[in-house]
């Protein structure tokens, strides 16, 4: 009878071979110089190249270990040349660099999970052996995952170049009160109804379906009528636009594609995500057009306080707004405003919510 233990050490040399290549493949050659190493070469302090690793949300290393790649030079040295002659004060740079961590990060698990499972459907693999599988192909698909990253990177810079091209000329309107919150938006939240009944008994396949399932229709929603999605915590979607028409029309757009019956029939019989998540993703939705803050990929301020407070108040499938972005609305024929009864709002104080639905030819 074969033992299994015998085998470890070759499997043990297989894996370690192809994380080597992994490594040859994404950080240009092998780790082969230290965090030192790294400081004499930039010209910067050892607390500079510790302090931009650990920033990245990387390990922190003993500064003699020979950890770091050919890239991993290059990129102290892109981080450097941002303070030195670019003129950038260190916060900036960290908090740019922050930025790249958190959300690369959150990239890369993502877009891994989603081979995994991809290799996992295909090839009717256990887990294990899917995850062997796409570190096995990791190193030929990375190259077309970073393109497509580099390329979604430039265009959603080009975005934000344009909105802000557009917002220049309302700079100074009148109406603008000194110290007000800089950008004007509605914000509006997307919460999920009964998330943890919904997906009560549900296994990790059926479980993973059906968040992806909402994240993506809501990204479609928002996507599609203009507006853009801040991010997304689970049961929930924030997002953000220009206008507070556009604002309406993708409150109301999410209310009504996530409050849908699915054809549970068609996947019922199958097992499938609907029987587990008995078919149906309502949402209660809140909207308020006000000045925001962004910062660090998030919008802060009252109207999104606010938008929040709403949420937790509406009814399923449908959309409340305060008072103000009801005025707002008030004069296009496209929506129609109704007045809710009088809330106490935790933190707001006294609020009247007012119901937006869409008006009947």
């Amino acid at each position: 009878m074969p033992d299994p233990a015998a085998d470890a050490p070759e499997e043990h040399a297989a894996l370690a071979s192809t994380v080597e290549e992994i490594d040859d493949a994404l950080l240009g050659g092998t780790r082969r110089y230290s965090a030192r190493d790294l400081a004499d070469r930039a010209d910067m302090s050892l607390d500079f190249v510790s302090t931009f690793w650990s920033t990245l949300g990387l390990p922190h290393l003993d500064p003699d270990d020979e950890y770091f790649s050919e890239n991993d030079a290059d990129a102290i040295g892109r981080a450097a040349s941002l303070v030195r002659d670019h003129g950038l004060d260190l916060r900036t740079v960290l908090t740019v660099t922050r930025a790249l961590g958190h959300t690369s990060d959150r990239l890369a698990l993502w877009q891994v999970e989603a081979l995994v499972e991809d290799m996992s459907s295909r090839y009717e693999l256990d887990d294990t052996t899917a995850r062997l599988l796409v570190l096995d192909r990791l190193a030929d698909l990375a190259p077309v995952l970073e393109a497509q990253l580099v390329h979604s990177y430039r265009r959603q810079l080009a975005a934000i170049a344009g909105r802000y091209a557009a917002e220049f000329g309302d700079l100074g309107r009148p109406g603008d009160e000194p110290g007000a919150l800089p950008l004007a938006r509605a914000v509006g939240f997307a919460d999920m109804v009964s998330f943890t009944r919904r997906t009560a008994g549900l296994g990790s396949t059926d479980l993973s379906a059906f968040v992806q399932r909402f994240e993506a229709e809501a990204r479609d929603v928002v996507t599609a009528a203009g507006g853009r999605v801040v991010k997304t915590i689970g049961d929930a979607v924030l997002f953000v636009s220009d206008t507070p028409q556009v604002g309406a029309l993708v409150a109301l757009g999410l209310a009504d594609a996530l409050g849908r019956e699915l054809d549970v029939s068609s996947v019922q019989g199958a097992g499938g995500l609907a029987e587990g998540a008995r078919g149906v993703t309502p949402v209660r939705v809140g909207f308020v057009w006000g000045r925001v803050l962004s910062r660090f990929g998030d919008v802060f301020g009252p109207s999104v306080n606010l938008a929040a407070r709403l949420t937790d108040i509406a009814e399923p499938s449908t959309v409340l707004m305060d008072q103000g972005t009801a005025a707002v609305l008030a004069a296009d024929p496209r929506f129609v405003c109704e007045e809710q009864p009088v809330r106490e709002l935790q933190g707001l104080g006294t609020v009247t919510p007012v119901r937006l639905r869409v008006a009947t030819s």
